[in-house]
């Protein structure tokens, strides 16, 4: 496959991919185009070797399973995230003000605030229904047109706003809706755009959880196209990563696909990696295919190995102190291994040797990052999941700029190197 076709399909799956709930949407569909079985955690699970299937939990997160059709021996997981830092409607978000209606907002995650001024913004999610026979349904909703605003508050106004001014999430990041508008006109209008893109009529509703989006598309930048640019690259970019690599490998070896959401805002959630789906899901795999008991799923974990894929920070040319100076990863310089002695990141010696012989068989150049010392280090879904399963792990990632912004940059090559390794990971045979 040619990489314009790999970063076209990227560049579609982030504009169709607003919010966890239609990246999840969006990867369930990818699978059952490719023949992975839909299961649903409520029924009983018959399984047999040689199946490909997927699971999701709260429509946010995804574990996706390609079955050996050997016995169960060890896995190769992919760990990434759904979800991203942004902007989310309050339960009541209707205010009025200057003969505006607006909607008050909660942060979600670490966001960078003051890129969300004065964009173009749409409105995501899912609106949970009553139907006039009682039914209750949860649906999509994407409303891919620009409702509303932040504006900036004039520098004319504000002589101290290039200075390092602070951002008052409260009452400065209320985007706004329409003029002249209420409460009422807010119901009024989510209802005609569930009849627009459902087809639903005369329902009532009852509960919503929404977010506003970047209604600038992703794009490719730089004179030969070298970057890639758009909201939610952390990390729909590793999501998308892993979902090829799954459907790109020949299919022999057990390997499986964790997409967790909430991991932006520390991952306790019974969807997050900090919650039970991923040892849920295994423990039944490893009932009817592996050998059962509490000593049969042990022995898989620790002949299995994850590599959790989320987004590294790249050298910026304008802030290079920001970096170590031997740790300053490059865009389209190579996947990324993050180490971190205090753990925030659970690569360790073995596993990052796993990782650079992977990238080595298949020619692809690898670097690591390390945070200065001076500064503190986020942190990623492999901690967690090494610490919940007892797995062997390894962080790495893609390099970026501006994590955690409406808009984000990465490099064109790194998709498809990152690909490469993944695939030659799902393929391997001996993990040790």
């Amino acid at each position: 496959m040619s990489q314009d076709v790999r970063l076209e399909r990227l560049l579609d799956f982030l504009r169709r991919s607003p919010t966890p709930w239609h990246a999840t949407a969006n990867m369930a569909r990818r699978l059952e185009e490719a023949g992975y079985r839909r299961l649903e955690e409520t029924d009983a699970w018959r399984l047999a070797p040689g199946e490909r299937v997927y699971v999701t939990r709260n429509d946010s997160s995804l574990i996706a399973l390609q079955l050996p059709a050997e016995p169960l021996e060890a896995l190769r997981l992919i760990g990434t995230h759904t979800d991203s830092p942004g902007l989310r409607l309050k339960p009541n978000p209707a205010q009025s003000a200057a003969g505006w209606l607006q909607l008050g907002v909660e942060v979600y995650g670490g966001a960078l605030l003051a890129p969300w001024f004065d964009r173009d913004l749409g409105l995501a999610g899912r609106v949970h229904l009553r139907h006039a026979d009682g039914r209750i349904e949860g649906v999509l909703l994407d409303i891919e047109q620009p409702l509303a605003i932040i504006p900036s508050l004039a520098i004319h106004l504000d002589r101290e706003a290039n200075n390092g001014r602070a951002i008052n999430a409260q009452t400065e990041m209320a985007p706004v809706f329409l003029q002249g508008g209420d409460k009422p006109d807010l119901e009024r209008l989510l209802k005609r755009w569930l009849a627009e893109q459902h087809g639903l009529e005369e329902v009532e509703l009852l509960d919503f959880e929404l977010a506003f989006r970047d209604m600038q598309p992703p794009a490719r930048v730089g004179v030969d196209g070298e970057l890639i640019a758009s909201a939610r690259l952390d990390n729909l970019l590793s999501c998308f990563i892993g979902l090829e690599a799954l459907l790109g490998s020949d299919g022999r070896q057990a390997a499986v696909l964790v997409a967790n959401d909430h991991e932006e805002v520390g991952s306790a959630s019974a969807c997050g990696a900090q919650g039970p789906f991923l040892g849920d899901v295994l423990r039944r795999v490893n009932a009817q295919l592996g050998e059962p008991g509490d000593e049969g799923f042990i022995r898989l974990i620790q002949a299995s190995r994850l590599i959790s894929c989320d987004n590294a920070h790249a050298l910026h040319p304008n802030f290079p102190d920001k970096h170590d100076a031997a740790h300053g990863p490059l865009l389209n310089g190579g996947p990324v291994i993050k180490v971190n002695a205090s753990q925030r990141y659970a690569t360790n010696s073995a596993t990052a040797a796993l990782f650079r012989d992977l990238c080595h068989a298949v020619d692809v150049p690898v670097q690591s990052f390390v945070t200065r010392a001076d500064m503190g280090c986020g942190s990623t879904i492999g901690p967690i999941t090494a610490t919940e399963l007892g797995v062997p792990t390894l962080d790495v990632g893609v390099p970026q700029w501006a994590m955690h912004s409406i808009r984000e940059t990465a490099g064109a090559q790194d998709v498809e190197y990152l690909t490469r390794v993944l695939i030659a990971f799902v393929n391997r045979a001996e993990l040790s």
